[in-house]
């Protein structure tokens, strides 16, 4: 396989419109693992000639010297929904309705350090756990005022992302943020978490909270989805009994979790306005078995926008509904694959 592998899939956008597209399989990661494949295999070759021209002692050291070296060749593991492996319903994707793709990737991709990747022509963010799909789209308003008031990572150094984001022109509204004008600066140290974090507004007016944990093997990783709601006790359950979301708490706010994500609850003293058309379009949940939960909450009273759908040629099931708050949820089994 060569650096670059087309391969055709078949792409489902939230329209239900079909169609043969082209992906093409490309990135600094690939390069990196088709260089480390070369690498592994010269070297392989040259232990094999040695051993047969060596002693057996020597080409045995020779193996050992080989083998440690080998050891140092870094072969980078590509984000993905790993916590779709640690249950039947875990954390899936944001689908954002964006008005400058380019903007947008500059600022998952290059900024906060996103893995380009495409589904038929929609160009996706990928990161640890969640991946951000960027459709071109007017919007009708940010993520502040809906359901969904923001969603959330974690990051190794909350300082040192913000001060590069500041250069590059990202507004930071930390400040603006924190309830109670608590916040002083860019970054806000919470005590009830006992951590920094940061909001910030990426383009198109998506709120982003970026909080810091310095034991993250990776620089930045899926962490929460912060809904608004004037019945918070009300929409925990419903996520707890809709999704098996496991309840608790997050420092001071109700939460409940599911593999791969952290659902946060906060009281929103207004009216809130539900996320279709929004810039955050919709959020997504990766599901086993996707024909059978649909079936499941139909039998629970549940609304489709869109019912189970099986995609056969992109192995791809989706789903659509809205949640009682007004959360534009897509169900999927199979983009954990992507």
């Amino acid at each position: 396989m060569g650096e670059k592998e087309a391969i055709s899939i078949m792409h489902a956008d939230s329209n239900g419109l079909t169609r043969s597209d082209r992906q093409t399989w490309d990135g600094p990661a690939v390069r990196n693992i088709v260089q480390s494949t070369v690498a592994l295999g010269m070297a392989l070759l040259a232990v094999a000639a040695a051993a047969s021209a060596a002693r057996q002692e020597n080409a045995m050291k020779l193996l050992f010297c080989t083998v440690l070296a080998l050891s140092s060749l870094a072969v980078p593991a590509l984000a993905q929904l790993t916590a779709a492996r640690e249950g039947p319903i875990a954390m899936g994707h944001h689908h954002l309705n964006v008005t400058d793709v380019e903007a947008q990737k500059h600022f998952w991709i290059e900024l906060l350090g996103g893995e380009l990747v495409s589904f038929g022509r929609t160009p996706v963010a990928k990161f640890p756990n969640s991946l951000i799909f960027l459709t071109q789209k007017e919007t009708t308003g940010g993520t502040i005022g809906t359901s969904v008031n923001h969603i959330g990572f974690q990051v190794k150094d909350v300082k040192a992302l913000v001060t590069k984001l500041k250069a590059a022109g990202v507004p930071i509204v930390t400040q603006r943020e924190v309830a109670g004008g608590r916040a002083k600066s860019d970054v806000f140290y919470t005590e009830s978490q006992d951590t920094y974090l940061a909001f910030v507004l990426a383009p198109d007016d998506i709120k982003v909270e970026l909080m810091q944990n310095t034991e993250l093997d990776k620089p930045i990783v899926n962490h929460h989805i912060h809904f608004a709601t004037q019945d918070v006790p009300g929409m925990k359950a419903w996520y707890a009994k809709t999704f098996d979301a496991v309840p608790g708490m997050r420092g001071t706010f109700d939460a409940a979790d599911l593999p791969g994500v952290n659902l946060t609850f906060s009281l929103s003293e207004t009216a809130v306005e539900g996320t279709k058309g929004r810039s955050l379009d919709h959020i997504g949940f990766e599901v086993k078995n996707l024909e059978a939960f649909c079936k499941k909450l139909e039998a629970a009273g549940v609304k489709f926008d869109r019912p189970f759908q099986h995609i056969e040629r992109a192995n791809l099931s989706i789903a659509f509904f809205t949640d009682p708050f007004g959360t534009y949820i897509e169900l999927t089994e199979g983009l954990d694959k992507l």
